[in-house]
């Protein structure tokens, strides 16, 4: 989705509507000057007609009109022509001196001199009036151009101060990590609306923040306290174990066993997510790969044979990152016992290593995951499957602080996980 500037949204209906605007008043404007001049035109003409009827007129001689109309080339008196009444019209007639037809307002009026009936025709050139209407449109074009652009560089110009505030609040909650202790700080502002907005984020922020706190903590401290009875627990049944049972009782012992080992994975599963949040992880160095798979495959092969699974490694590249040792190793030891405990059995797995990426590709089943959960805490692929549901969430929370990238993709009937180091 192509999302839009708030600013440049408003500006751009802004000028839209200015130029529609402009657009309809421009030729408007041009075609009322041009009316009112043609109306000023006539009123001129008649005016004049008027003017020469109340002068001294009425005693010309044939002589006297053939004079008037030798030294008035825009205004003759000729013989009647059967005009009753003042009348104005528009004609297109050629102009000698610019060797082409220009537009003129010509009126005809009855006249009465020495008692005889004449025509007064009088006419008036509009080509002036054209070059002034389109300079006056030019102007008022060149002032509404002048006039827009300053009111939209003066509202961008405005507006960027006015939500500047805004902008602030809007990249502090970007950057805001609730697992991190850096609260967002908002600059003060004058405008009611954003102080309202800043004073809701912080107390919502705080609220919030607290929560997380309270629960790693409880979480933190519950995995500890758990560890002492569990630790007796599994000394217990140890000591079960050696005695001679009977059958039943020995199948019972065997699946507390399970229990409490099940547990224990969880307990430490539970103290390695907090130690994480808790950034107990910080010292970074050198991490070569391909040297822990060499040296930790046999025994995940071990692990394999259970189900009869085929491990195949490819190395086209050596992959050194950056990080953490133990996160890391916990990162690919999650991988591997994941891709084992979820094959089929007389599967393969296969990891390979090229352009700063690791891929697990292993068999099972024949469906893909739910890709959009698969990584949260507590979701299990199979809800009968003896994992406790964190195993993938460690993984994403290792490839997050590391700012590595973790994909899970299903093609050919494999499970691939690629992290992108």
């Amino acid at each position: 989705m192509n999302n839009k500037k708030l600013l440049r949204k408003t500006t751009n209906r802004f000028l839209l509507y200015a130029i529609i605007i402009l657009l309809i008043a421009a030729p408007v404007f041009y075609y009322i000057c041009q009316w009112l001049y043609v109306y000023e035109t006539d009123e001129v003409l008649l005016f004049h007609k008027g003017a020469f009827v109340n002068e001294s007129h009425n005693n010309y001689t044939a002589n006297d009109i053939a004079a008037w109309n030798k030294y008035n080339p825009n205004i003759s008196i000729v013989k009647d022509m059967g005009v009753t009444k003042d009348s104005i019209v528009g004609k297109m007639i050629f102009e000698a001196l610019a060797n082409e037809k220009e537009p003129f307002r010509i009126l005809y009026a009855p006249v009465d001199i020495n008692g005889k009936r004449y025509t007064y025709i009088e006419k008036r050139n509009l080509v002036e009036m054209e070059g002034m209407v389109f300079s006056v449109a030019v102007m008022f074009l060149f002032i509404i151009i002048i006039l827009l652009t300053g009111i939209i560089w003066i509202s961008k110009r405005s507006a960027k101060i006015i939500w500047k505030p805004f902008y602030n609040t809007l990249s502090q909650i970007e950057d805001f990590e609730i697992d991190k202790n850096n609260p967002p700080h908002f600059i003060p502002t004058d405008i009611d609306e954003f102080a309202r907005l800043n004073k809701s984020l912080e107390s919502l922020i705080e609220k919030n923040t607290a929560i997380y706190k309270s629960q790693r903590e409880f979480v933190e401290n519950a995995a500890h306290e758990l560890q002492t009875p569990l630790a007796l627990f599994q000394t217990k049944i140890d000591i079960l174990q050696q005695l001679e049972l009977n059958e039943e009782q020995s199948t019972l012992v065997g699946s507390l066993n399970k229990d409490v080992s099940r547990l224990n994975r969880l307990n430490k599963n539970l103290l390695l997510l907090s130690k994480i949040d808790n950034e107990s992880y910080l010292e970074k160095n050198i991490i070569v790969l391909n040297e822990y798979f060499e040296k930790h495959l046999d025994f995940f092969t071990e692990q394999a044979k259970a189900k009869n699974l085929t491990i195949q490694t490819e190395f086209k590249d050596t992959l050194s990152v950056q990080g953490n040792a133990a996160l890391a190793e916990v990162l690919l030891n999650n991988l591997f016992l994941n891709a084992i405990r979820h094959n089929k059995k007389d599967g393969r797995i296969e990891i390979q290593i090229e352009n700063n990426t690791v891929r697990f590709i292993n068999t099972g089943q024949e469906t893909a995951l739910a890709a959009e959960n698969i990584f949260n805490r507590f979701s299990k692929v199979n809800p009968s499957s003896q994992g406790n549901g964190l195993g993938l969430a460690i993984i994403k929370k290792i490839c997050e602080i590391n700012h590595w990238e973790i994909h899970y993709f299903f093609n050919d009937n494999l499970h691939i996980f690629e992290v992108k180091f």
